[in-house]
């Protein structure tokens, strides 16, 4: 759960820090106090936009800083996955916006917005406008009936979406492949050209280093040849020559070796070393002797050397990637002679791959229709809980026009909120309050499967007022039986119910607006509960409404 919001520099914000606690917590505060900007802040820290625009005046940079702790499993196992550090149960994100740029942070280590992205929706889900009206996508139907489905049909979309890969990569292969008559016997030519120039050309592993050598040698021979006689006169020509002098040192410790040991051993390294010497200028000599500039042998190489690097520009940079380009060519051109018949295996395969699909799609849809009954059915059930007299809701699967990596079904959410009405979509139908309400029923009945374990609610309370306020109030607490939620509010009936309110007010300090948050105790929670429903005059008669309300609420908790 989020246990810890750390705000800087934001917009009013100075500086706050909420601890915030599990089940239902609770914000309120008068009109432009600041609610917005703490939920646009925790936004900011789960990669959302952020402009530099929202730094405070004065302040260099600001700063979201979210603690998390963690219980579930699945949250580390994607951690691990995503090569992020872990401590312990703790996750913290933190988002640094200055004037250019931003930084994100898992842990203390620096990461990419999408990062961050991918991670936040395993650790927080935010309602707010934006989220109500998803609900007219009927692609976000289809998510929530596989959310609702999942222990059913986790295998079974897994299994399609990879048997749908498989099809479409045979039927693009198939398509690409289909091509006229003309076109065939244009591609059969150009390979039978690629094919010969490779064959003519007769390659030998190895060969083309060795030229590269032999060229070196060629190309450099006038400055060899020079060197080497350098060499050799340092060595074997002349008084002075190496081995000469190595010769004459032996003979004058030879005629003293005799009288010690030790000399005796020193005389056999110096005639070893002049053994060394005698085969170097041997070997110097043969090398110098086949040293001979054959200008005809220097063209053929430099040939041969260039129309190596010509077939690697074209087919591979080495000789085995040619030869493996020269086999796939072969296999083609095979491909095309017998072409009818290639393209008949080609369509043997699409069709192949496309039933393993749709029996596997099949298996997937009949799970949804089963399935589709029963959430419908607890979805009305938890639209009455939410003061909507006389609804009907259904939910309608049927096949797509198309097929698609989560399988064939069209799921749309049907509604009539008057009686005597047909069901119609939602978008034709509901209003805004009325969506809202429609994602919080969806919210409390797909609570027991939701692995995320907070949830804030933003203008859950739009349009909305006196009873269905108070159903809308009981329905967030049985949510947050089982999750942390969090809730910004300007009704007094879903504040009531708080396990944890909380209050943002602003002030003017040094001639600054400041935004502040603190905890309420159970006394000033009520004295809250009276400016919201008493305005700007709070008599006693508000205070004791508040009061009792707070009862109210208490025990319909404990009910």
């Amino acid at each position: 759960m989020l246990v810890s919001l750390h705000v800087k520099n934001l917009a009013i914000i100075d500086e706050v820090e909420v601890d915030f606690k599990n089940h239902l917590n609770i914000l309120t505060g008068e009109t432009g106090a600041g609610k917005s900007i703490i939920i646009g802040s925790i936004n900011m820290a789960l990669g959302g936009k952020a402009s530099s625009d929202m730094i405070r005046a004065g302040a260099d940079y600001g700063l979201v800083e979210l603690v998390f702790e963690m219980k579930q499993d699945s949250v580390f196992d994607k951690m691990r996955e995503m090569e992020l550090p872990i401590e312990g149960n703790q996750i913290i994100l933190s988002r640094k916006i200055m004037k250019n740029r931003s930084v994100c942070k898992i842990n203390g280590e620096t990461v990419t917005m999408a990062t961050v992205r991918e991670l936040s929706g395993y650790l927080i889900d935010i309602h707010g406008q934006h989220e109500h009206q998803s609900l007219l996508s009927k692609e976000k139907h289809l998510d929530i009936l596989d959310q609702y489905s999942k222990q059913e049909i986790e295998t079974e979309l897994e299994q399609t979406a990879v048997l749908y890969k498989d099809y479409k990569k045979a039927l693009e292969e198939y398509q690409k492949k289909d091509v006229s008559q003309e076109e065939r016997a244009r591609q059969l030519a150009f390979m039978e050209y690629e094919k010969n120039e490779i064959e003519q050309a007769k390659l030998k592993k190895g060969e083309d280093e060795e030229l590269a050598n032999s060229y070196k040698r060629y190309a450099n021979a006038q400055q060899i040849v020079e060197n080497l006689q350098g060499v050799h006169q340092i060595t074997a020509e002349g008084m002075m020559a190496v081995n000469d002098q190595i010769g004459h040192a032996a003979r004058q410790l030879c005629k003293v070796s005799e009288y010690d040991e030790s000399l005796g051993k020193m005389l056999e390294q110096l005639q070893n070393i002049e053994g060394l010497v005698n085969d170097f200028n041997y070997q110097l000599q043969d090398y110098m002797g086949d040293m001979e500039y054959d200008e005809a042998e220097f063209m053929e190489i430099e040939n041969r050397l260039n129309m190596y690097h010509n077939l690697k520009m074209k087919y591979g940079d080495s000789v085995e990637q040619i030869m493996a380009y020269y086999e796939e060519l072969e296999e083609k051109i095979e491909q095309y002679k017998e072409y009818d018949l290639y393209l008949e295996g080609l369509k043997k395969r699409v069709d192949k791959k496309k039933k393993a699909y749709l029996q596997c799609a099949e298996r997937l849809s009949s799970c949804r229709k089963k399935n589709a009954d029963k959430l419908a059915e607890k979805i009305k059930k938890a639209l009455l809980e939410l003061n909507f007299l006389d609804v009907q809701f259904e939910i309608n699967v049927s096949e797509k026009e198309h097929y698609t990596a989560k399988g064939i079904d069209d799921v749309e959410f049907l509604i009539s909120t008057n009686p005597g009405e047909m069901v119609r979509s939602l978008g034709k139908v509901a209003s805004g309050g009325e969506l809202s309400r429609i994602m919080l029923a969806i919210k409390s009945v797909l609570a027991q499967q939701d692995e995320v374990e907070t949830l804030i609610f933003d203008e859950i309370d739009v349009g909305i007022s006196g009873r269905t306020a108070q159903k809308v109030s009981e329905k967030m607490a049985l949510i947050a039986g089982k999750h942390q939620v969090l809730c910004i509010t300007h009704l007094p009936q879903i504040a009531a119910m708080a396990d944890e309110h909380f209050i943002i007010e602003k002030f003017v300090e040094s001639e600054k607006t400041a935004t502040h948050i603190r905890s309420l105790s159970q006394m000033g929670s009520v004295d809250e509960l009276a400016r919201m429903l008493g305005g700007a005059e709070i008599t006693d008669a508000v205070r004791k409404n508040a009061q009792e309300m707070k009862k109210l609420a208490k025990q319909k908790k404990a009910a």
